[in-house]
């Protein structure tokens, strides 16, 4: 890493649902698919990952992608996400703000009204995306995301909240999914802490576990993150969740990719039919909105709704005489 590489990075930041996703192009990067790029920037451009993360410019809840070429000519943009600490397979919120972002900055020409294919591929795969648009504005963002399968069912975990059942499904990454309504806490910004702490006895006990293993690249295997969630009104297809991952970082959104792994869940405990919505809300009280589209044997195909909204449109600096370079993290 260099001075120079850092100095003046421009970068677009968009919330999804509260959520933040900063895009930046950072130029060429090794590799013929998104997948593969992403392996290239996780050995050239961790320093650029965390000069984009890291306090002053960042925080500990960042996250955010790198804007790749498509794998080939049939979509439109890729994107390498990254967060605090690393870079993830999937991020639904990210696909949500990227392709608003894609109309906003003109790469996408779209209508005034009416709705604008946008093809995004991301390292899980190809997400084929809807953008809708009202009196020139994007209302709201659909994508497709890759197929989402149960990988296990009904495993114990004993943690100091009590004995709970996790729920391993993909999304285009791994989740545990862990009910929480039973438990002394709830989905919500001010048990943060305690499910900060839930979330790592659980993936202590099953990040290892054979069910996160991708059977066809491995470098989509790992228990990314927990799914915290509860029921609301009485209706187990309107729920709230508190997904963590990475190193206790907490998704501020529903979590898309998530979703698409709890309609998986859903599904297969019969709760949720192809077409019917599950309305999903994130800590910050936003939702999005997911159907399951089609089944093919054990996997589902799903979409994934929401809005994104900018919010600032930044060009970083790292003066030569900062003694902090890169900065810093606090949770």
């Amino acid at each position: 890493m260099t001075r120079d590489s850092l100095d003046g990075i421009r970068a677009d930041d968009y919330h999804t649902a509260g959520e933040p996703f900063r895009i930046v192009d950072l130029g060429p990067m090794g590799g013929s698919t998104v997948l593969d790029r992403r392996s290239w920037a996780m050995n050239h451009l961790d320093d650029h990952r965390r000069y984009l993360v890291h306090e002053p410019r960042g925080h500990a809840g960042m996250y955010g992608g790198m804007v790749v070429p498509p794998d080939d000519d049939a979509g439109n943009i890729g994107v390498v996400f990254f967060h605090k600490d690393g870079f993830s397979t999937a991020c639904g919120h990210g696909t949500i703000a990227l392709a608003t972002w894609a109309v906003d900055t003109g790469r996408i020409a779209a209508p005034v009204n009416g709705e604008v294919p946008v093809v995004i591929d991301v390292p899980s795969g190809r997400l084929p995306t809807v953008a809708r648009l009202l009196d020139g504005c994007v209302a709201s963002v659909r994508f497709t995301n890759v197929p989402s399968y149960v990988s296990a069912t009904d495993l114990k975990v004993q943690t100091s909240f009590g004995p709970v059942t996790a729920h391993v499904s993909f999304g285009g990454a791994f989740y545990a999914s862990v009910a929480v309504d039973d438990l002394n806490v709830t989905a919500t910004a001010d048990r943060v802490d305690d499910l900060i702490a839930l979330d790592r006895e659980v993936r202590a006990v099953l990040g290892d576990h054979p069910s996160c293993c991708h059977p066809d690249d491995d470098r989509l295997s790992g228990l990314y993150g927990s799914i915290l969630h509860e029921t609301l009104d009485g209706d187990p297809l309107h729920q709230r969740n508190v997904t963590v991952f990475a190193d206790g970082q907490v998704d501020r959104s529903p979590c898309g990719s998530g979703t698409s792994a709890r309609l998986a869940l859903l599904h297969h405990l019969g709760m949720v039919d192809v077409g019917q919505a599950f309305q999903n809300r994130g800590v910050a009280g936003g939702e999005f909105t997911g159907r399951v589209v089609a089944t093919t044997g054990d996997t589902v195909t799903t979409t994934i709704e929401g809005s994104a909204y900018r919010h600032a449109t930044s060009t970083f600096h790292l003066d030569p005489h900062d003694p902090l370079g890169s900065g810093f993290l606090f949770r």
